[in-house]
């Protein structure tokens, strides 16, 4: 037999109807539809507060706050001049060129446009690049003129 679209057909067993509840004693969910006796779940519109559990202290309240989240916390996207050498190595950056985050953004180095930048000193440069970014770490910002480059900051960041 070939089949066809609309010979297709469940496996037998494997669609069962949802139990209707609430429909009648004979049906064995009748009367109280499966909710017990009184009480708060047995109502209608019942919903449980987040965390809530039975009148115990919930956890978020028996342990202790600590800390804050500082509002004037600047996060840096991190990139290691490593990387900035296997994007020449791979011919995505030609040695000589100026590197700007939107490069590094264009490349998919760095996944926001507004986020500051950071160059890291991990792994070997040595393509000579101009590098314009808000930060340079110090073994970073070696590298970087040690392989004939150059560094560019921008200003303060907040």
């Amino acid at each position: 037999m070939t089949v066809h679209i609309g010979s297709l057909r469940p496996a037998p067993g494997s669609r069962s109807k949802p139990k209707r509840i609430g429909r009648g004693v004979g049906s064995g969910h009748g009367r109280t539809a499966t909710r017990g006796h009184k009480g708060h779940r047995s109502r209608s519109g019942f919903s449980q507060p987040p965390g809530f559990e039975g009148g115990q202290m919930p956890l978020h309240r028996r342990l202790p706050k600590r800390g804050f989240r500082n509002p004037l916390r600047v996060e840096y996207q991190e990139v290691n001049v490593g990387h900035l050498q296997q994007l020449v190595d791979q011919g995505r950056i030609r040695p000589g060129a100026t590197v700007t985050p939107e490069v590094l953004y264009q490349l998919k180095v760095i996944r926001s446009r507004t986020k500051p930048v950071k160059l890291l000193g991990e792994g070997e440069l040595t393509a000579p690049l101009e590098i314009h970014a808000h930060r340079f770490s110090a073994s970073a910002q070696q590298k970087i003129v040690s392989a004939g480059g150059k560094v560019v900051t921008y200003g303060t960041v907040h």
